[in-house]
C-alpha cells in the first residue's frame, strides 16, 4: 500500500506504521506434533516431575558447590593456624636462644681462675698445697711399651664345607 508523500501536519510524536510487505511462510519440514505429544505436554503430572527433577538437580549442584567451597575455607583455615603456630615457634624460638647467649656469656665472665679459686675456698673450704703435702716419685726412663711379635692369622669369609674341610685335614696332618 503506498502512502502519499506529505499528508499534512503529524499531531503524534510516533511514526506511522507501516503495514508489512510480507508474510512469514511456514516450514513446511517442520514435524507436526502428534495428539500423543500434545498431551504429554497438557498432562499436569508430567510437568510437576520436570520441575520437581529440576529443583532436586539444582539444589544438589547447590550442595556441592557449597561443601567444596566449605572444604576450600576449611583447608584455608588449617594453613592460617599452622603458619600462627609456626610463628609463635619461631619467636619462642628466638627467645630462648637469647636467652642461652646471655647465660653463656654470664658462664665465660665468671670462669677465669681467680673466681674459681675463690669459690673453692669459700664454698668448698679448700686450700692449696703446701710444700709438706707434695710427694716426688722418680720413674725410670726405660720404655715400658712392648712390640706385638705374635702373627695374627685373619680367617676370609668361608663357608661351613670350607672350615670342615679346614678341620679334617689339621686333623690328618
Amino acid at each position: 500500500m503506498a502512502y502519499p508523500r506529505y499528508q499534512g501536519y503529524q499531531y503524534e510524536t510516533s511514526p506511522r506504521k507501516l503495514e508489512p510487505q510480507y508474510e512469514p511462510r511456514k516450514n513446511p519440514y517442520e514435524k507436526k506434533k502428534s495428539s500423543i505429544q500434545k498431551k504429554k505436554k497438557q498432562n499436569p503430572k508430567n510437568g510437576k516431575k520436570k520441575q520437581l527433577k529440576s529443583r532436586v538437580k539444582l539444589v544438589s549442584y547447590m550442595v556441592i558447590a557449597f561443601s567444596i567451597l566449605f572444604a576450600m575455607i576449611y583447608q584455608n583455615s588449617l594453613i592460617t593456624e599452622s603458619f600462627k603456630e609456626k610463628e609463635t615457634l619461631k619467636k619462642d624460638l628466638a627467645t630462648i636462644e637469647k636467652e642461652n647467649e646471655q647465660l653463656k656469656v654470664n658462664i665465660e665472665k665468671t670462669l677465669n681462675l681467680n673466681n674459681v679459686e675463690q669459690s673453692a675456698k669459700e664454698m668448698l673450704g679448700m686450700q692449696k698445697l703446701d710444700n709438706s703435702q707434695k710427694v716426688y716419685i722418680n720413674l725410670p726412663k726405660k720404655d715400658y711399651i712392648e712390640s706385638n711379635v705374635e702373627e695374627v692369622i685373619m680367617e676370609e669369609g668361608n663357608t661351613f664345607w670350607q672350615k670342615i674341610i679346614k678341620n679334617i685335614s689339621k686333623f690328618i696332618k
